[in-house]
């Protein structure tokens, strides 16, 4: 398992820059706001000839303010103009502090993206529909569960078949009919996604759960959303939701909702929630993603559930797939 990000930030570059001491352009204006002041006070206390009457009296008024007035605006568009390059100039320093802690942590070997190790699934997805048969003769015969536990992972009710008492059309027996039942301990393990390029049983429970329809759905519509939260920072990895009790997946998965099964919306991230729920409103790529791995959880916990046990539930929780169920299924208000 790969442990989240712990490279310390410096939160100092959060912080607000202590008042400074007055720039000389306040002095100055200041001095020369003064100097004006006593010149034109001097000026009109000693006889200066402005005019008689109120228009004296107005235009004696703008002689002394109007000089003040644009002085003054000059030297507020100025304060406005430094107080927006100090802000830029901290943001550039806290971008800049948050790129450092990312690449020293990524030399260090505490972050790996997500999106290396979903393209590494993907090759070998790739790869090993190339070459299945040889894959599986070859490399799975000393991974092999042994049959007395290979409990199915997903149980779907059976369908009543139409027109029973007809004759079958001798076509062949389904591909699918012949490969054995998908296991409970690859199925949980496949919802979890290797670790790294040098995870074998990962990628061999990952290969097994996309030969079940169901699974691949699910494993599919997962990929798709892991991929799409990546973009913004967000890794399953770094969330730790709070646990819920078997009961409440069981309930859920009998199709209770809301208030019920609130116990399942235990990821507290406000940023990840936030994130998540931002995403869900205004790009509709992320929407049409989210409520589509949405149905397939939904699905496959319906035909998971009944026939795990409780300590499997526990198990299934804990995967990447279902805490990324629990972060969208609270953006989308699931749990409300």
């Amino acid at each position: 398992m790969i442990e989240p990000r712990d490279t310390p930030l410096d939160l100092g570059v959060f912080a607000r820059a202590e008042p400074q001491d007055r720039p000389l352009a306040e002095v100055a204006a200041g001095a020369l706001a003064g100097v004006w002041v006593v010149g034109a006070g001097a000026y009109l206390w000693y006889g200066g000839d402005i005019g008689t009457g109120i228009p004296g009296l107005m235009l004696s008024v703008l002689v002394v303010l109007l000089p003040l007035g644009l002085l003054w605006l000059t030297l507020v568009t100025a304060r406005s103009v430094r107080t927006l390059r100090e802000e830029a100039a901290r943001l550039q320093v806290t971008v800049d502090a948050m790129r450092h802690a990312y690449m020293l942590a990524q030399q260090t070997g505490a972050v790996r993206p997500i999106e290396k190790r979903l393209e590494e699934i993907a090759a070998s997805q790739r790869q090993t529909e190339a070459q299945l048969a040889t894959f599986v003769s070859r490399r799975d015969t000393e991974l092999t569960v042994p049959s007395a536990d290979r409990k199915a992972a997903l149980v779907a009710p059976r369908r009543p078949a139409l027109g029973e008492e007809e004759p079958k059309l001798a076509l062949g027996t389904p591909a699918e009919d012949l490969r054995p039942p998908l296991p409970v301990p690859d199925f949980v393990r496949a919802l979890n996604f290797p670790d790294s390029a040098d995870d074998r049983e990962g990628f061999r429970a990952l290969r097994l759960a996309l030969e079940d329809r169901t699974a691949a759905k699910l494993v599919r519509a997962a990929q798709d959303v892991l991929t799409l939260m990546a973009q913004d920072g967000i890794y399953m990895d770094d969330l730790k939701p709070d646990r819920a009790r078997p009961e409440v997946w069981r309930r859920f998965a009998e199709g209770a909702r809301g208030r019920a099964v609130a116990g399942l919306g235990g990821i507290r991230d406000r940023a990840s929630l936030a994130l998540t729920a931002g995403r869900m409103r205004d790009d509709p790529v992320f929407r049409d993603a989210g409520h589509h791995f949405l149905r397939a959880f939904d699905r496959c916990m319906a035909a998971f559930a009944p026939n795990a046990t409780d300590a499997e539930l526990a198990e299934l929780a804990e995967t990447r797939t279902a805490r990324a169920f629990m972060l969208i299924g609270r953006a989308t208000g699931t749990f409300d």
